[in-house]
């Protein structure tokens, strides 16, 4: 889809409920590889179309892979409820083909496992459970979701629902779910500067099922207990957050999903060595910001890189 010098791979991940389910693995290799790799995980509504930051590795010598999850983007299939898991290691399978691929096939001795969103909450549980096997040599979380961005009462209220709906009637809709002022910030056509499918990204988000929300919030509450990530990882976010349902000015340069205050609380708990930064002005995938705020982040990355994810 984004044409050479792309390439992709299916992984075959048998049937579940609803049928046959694949994830795919986007591949892009540097013109002078050095030996390391990065694989990025998407969030929630959301696929790779970010060839920028592919730009961003490959320009280092470090190969690029992207993996779009089972049921999201170039993997969902007709038959298939967009977006939907009862559990988030139901993807460990396509992370552990994906990291083997990277690894094995073709030859890379050192891996940067990078997040955005809900691919932050999936890809810290999947490292910690892989702990010592050496799956992971370094991390980078963009905007993670580690907490619900609801006020304490009505998430008090709301989780011992989500919880018994998600296990007895896992595809029932839930009457929460996303607003378009998000999309708005980032799809040309409305305020931003990208483009992207949106069957794939559409503008409100996909509907949230009781299923999926079930599984976030066990993931959740498992991080705050603590994790023990031995790679070395860089939380970034924005400064502030946008908490309106309707659109306006301020979240052109702010996180319109979630709460950064979340992500400065919960970084602590992924492990012993964490770095967190924070890019004035930052969209919630900081990699979509407008000037200079996308340039700040890539800078700070770079030289974090330069310290725990050298050649």
């Amino acid at each position: 889809m984004l044409g050479m010098p792309y390439e992709r791979h299916t992984i075959d991940l048998g049937t579940d409920d609803e049928g046959p389910v694949t994830a795919t693995l986007v591949r892009r290799h540097a013109e002078q590889p050095d030996g390391r790799a990065v694989l990025y995980v998407h969030g929630f509504s959301d696929y790779f179309f970010q060839s920028h930051l592919a730009d961003f590795y490959t320009s280092r010598g470090i190969n690029f892979y992207a993996l779009d999850l089972r049921k999201y983007g170039r993997s969902l299939l007709p038959h298939q409820t967009p977006n939907f898991c009862r559990d988030l290691s139901e993807y460990y399978p396509e992370l552990d083909e994906a990291a083997r691929v990277i690894r094995a096939e073709d030859g890379h001795d050192r891996l940067l496992v990078t997040g955005h969103s809900t691919g932050c909450l999936i890809t810290a549980l999947w490292a910690h459970d892989r702990r010592g096997t050496g799956a992971v040599d370094a991390m980078f979380f963009n905007s993670p979701f580690f907490d619900m961005n609801v006020p304490r009462h009505i998430k008090l209220a709301m989780t011992p629902i989500a919880l018994r709906k998600g296990r007895t009637q896992p595809y029932y809709k839930m009457p929460v779910g996303l607003n378009d002022v998000y999309g708005s910030s980032i799809h040309r056509d409305r305020y931003g500067e990208w483009e992207y499918k949106l069957e794939w990204k559409p503008l409100p988000g996909f509907p949230v099922y009781a299923g999926w929300l079930r599984a976030i919030l066990v993931a959740q509450k498992r991080l705050h207990v603590g994790l023990d990530i031995q790679a070395p990882i860089i939380v970034a976010s924005s400064t502030a957050s946008y908490k309106r349902a309707r659109w306006g000015e301020a979240a052109r340069a702010a996180d319109s999903v979630l709460d950064v205050d979340h992500m400065a609380r919960w970084t602590p708990a992924l492990g012993r060595r964490t770095t967190l930064v924070r890019v004035e002005g930052g969209l919630h995938d900081l990699t979509l910001s407008a000037e200079p705020s996308r340039k700040q982040l890539f800078d700070e990355l770079g030289r974090w890189m330069d310290a725990y994810f050298t050649a």
